[in-house]
Formats: structure tokens, C-alpha cells, sequence
């Protein structure tokens, strides 16, 4: 008798577990999926567009005019022009605002063991073009620049 107790309070248990993970995933799934990443291409060694850098332009959601409080929000982030050559990228970047832009590039790299990077903080001044440099030991999977206001 109680074997048989032992029995059916573990098939209780493993009934009752399955039945809270199939909840817990019908909950996950009816979440709204986050929102989508502006991507641009990007040409490889040959020219075809293999990889794709996520732009970050350091804008927080509110679409045109009339954030908060009804006021236009000032021009802020530099445009960049990330390429791709082999295991080497490249980001060249133009601010055109008067504000200063921090920027930084992130590489993200194919091979497992290859170690991904971010590189240095550089400012970009009104007016100014830099170029940032990054690579990986074999190919390149992704790449993309932040940008960050600086305040004066």
C-alpha cells in the first residue's frame, strides 16, 4: 500500500509540473515581442551584404515632435557608415549637430572562441568626422556603433 502511495504522489508531481511549465510558457509566448532594431546592411570582403550592424542612435521610443511637455527634442547622433572588409571593421562617423556625440563600436565576432569587443569611448565634436577601428581573429558576424550624449 505504500508503494502504490509513492507511486501516485510522484505521477501527481509530475503531472502537476508539466501542467505549471506549459502555463509558464503560454505566458512567455503571449508576451509582446520588444521592439524592432533600425538595421542597415552592410558589404563584406565581397561586396555582397553578408552581415548586418544594428544602428543605435541613442533615441528613446518617442517618435517626432512633442515628447514631453510638447517641445521638440534637439537633433542629437552622428551618422555612421560601418564596413566590413575580411576580419577588419570600420565605422566612419560624421556629427552634423551642435551637441558633442560619444561613440564606441562594438564587434561581434563569428567564431565561438574568438573573443567579441567593444572599443574605446571616442567624442565626436560638432562638425568632425572620425573613423573607429575594430576586427576579430577569423571573420566578422556584426557590428555596430552606440552613441552617447555628452553633456557640457
Amino acid at each position: 500500500m505504500y508503494r502504490r502511495a509513492r507511486k501516485v504522489a510522484a505521477s501527481l508531481t509530475v503531472a502537476v509540473l508539466i501542467v505549471a511549465g506549459l502555463a509558464i510558457t503560454a505566458l512567455v509566448r503571449d508576451e509582446p515581442p520588444p521592439p524592432p532594431v533600425k538595421k542597415t546592411a552592410v558589404a563584406d570582403a565581397t561586396g555582397a551584404g553578408r552581415a548586418t550592424a544594428a544602428a543605435d542612435d541613442g533615441r528613446d521610443g518617442r517618435e517626432g515632435r512633442g515628447g514631453r511637455g510638447g517641445r521638440e527634442r534637439d537633433p542629437f547622433g552622428a551618422s555612421c557608415r560601418t564596413t566590413i572588409e575580411g576580419s577588419t571593421v570600420t565605422a566612419f562617423c560624421h556629427n552634423p549637430y551642435p551637441g558633442t556625440d560619444r561613440l564606441q563600436l562594438h564587434v561581434e565576432c563569428a567564431r565561438w572562441w574568438d573573443v567579441d569587443s567593444d572599443g574605446a569611448p571616442t567624442e565626436a565634436g560638432p562638425a568632425r568626422h572620425v573613423q573607429l577601428t575594430g576586427r576579430c581573429w577569423k571573420e566578422v558576424d556584426s557590428a555596430w556603433v552606440t552613441h552617447a550624449r555628452v553633456e557640457p
